[in-house]
C-alpha cells in the first residue's frame, strides 16, 4: 500500500470515528503534498518518495515548533501534546534512523580515523559521519560530535 493510499484510508477511518487528531494530521500532510506538487520545478510524479520528502520536512518543522511550545511550560503543553501526536503518527511513514548508540560508534570511528581532537572543527567530523551512507539524524550526529570533541 502506498503512503498516499494509507493516508486516504486513515482519513476515511478518522472521519467515521470522529478522530479529529488523526484527521488533522492527515489533512496537514495532504495539504503539504499539494503545495509541493504545485511548486515550480515539480516533475509531476506523486509517489512514496515525494510523500517521504514532504513528511520529513513537515516533521522537522513541527519538531521545532514542539520545542518552542515545550519551553512555554503549562501554557504550551496542550499544543505540544498535539504536535507529539502528529510526530508519533507520521513516524510510521519515515525510514528508521540509526539509533543513538550506533550513531555514537560511527562518530567515535570518524574521530579516530581523522585523528580529530578538541581543536578540530566539529563540522569536518559531522560531514565525515554524514557521508557514511547510514540513515542518520543530523542533529544527533552534531550533538554527539560536539560532546566527543569536548571530552578529548
Amino acid at each position: 500500500m502506498t503512503i498516499e493510499s494509507q493516508l486516504l484510508e486513515d482519513q476515511k477511518t478518522a472521519m467515521k470515528a470522529g478522530d479529529k487528531a488523526t484527521l488533522a494530521v492527515v489533512r496537514s500532510v495532504r495539504a503539504e503534498v499539494a503545495t509541493a506538487m504545485s511548486a515550480p520545478g515539480f516533475d509531476g510524479t506523486s509517489d512514496d518518495s515525494l510523500y517521504i520528502d514532504v513528511i520529513s520536512t513537515y516533521v522537522k518543522r513541527i519538531s521545532k515548533a514542539k520545542a518552542e511550545f515545550d519551553g512555554l511550560g503549562d501554557a504550551g503543553k496542550e499544543r505540544a501534546d498535539a504536535i507529539q501526536f502528529e510526530l508519533d503518527y507520521l513516524e510510521q511513514f519515515l525510514p528508521k534512523k540509526l539509533d543513538e548508540g550506533s550513531t555514537r560508534a560511527l562518530v567515535e570511528k570518524a574521530i579516530s580515523d581523522m585523528g580529530a581532537g578538541p581543536d578540530t572543527p566539529p563540522g569536518q567530523v559531522v560531514g565525515a559521519v554524514m557521508r557514511s551512507g547510514e540513515d542518520l539524524d543530523g542533529a544527533t550526529v552534531n550533538r554527539l560530535v560536539r560532546e566527543a570533541l569536548k571530552a578529548d
